[in-house]
């Protein structure tokens, strides 16, 4: 079994620096796929009882999840 996270997601400022991760982190020759599509999206943390609270100042991000590809079958 792999040591290698089964999901990994990348978080962005520009959709352009999100979609190019695949290439520039090898994600492919690293055994993953892209999962969905690459959106803007907002972040929030809940910790115990409290209610949720922003991440990033709220701010979106654009998100792309990778997933192995053995996991994905």
């Amino acid at each position: 079994m792999s040591k290698d996270p089964e999901r990994i997601t990348i978080l962005a400022r520009e959709f352009t620096a999100a979609a190019l991760e695949f290439h520039r982190g090898r994600m492919a020759e690293k055994g993953y796929r892209m999962e969905g599509s690459i959106t803007p999206r907002t972040f929030k943390m809940i910790e115990g009882q409290n209610q949720p609270a922003d991440l990033f100042n709220g701010e979106p991000l654009f998100a792309v999840t990778f997933i192995k590809r053995e996991a994905a079958d």
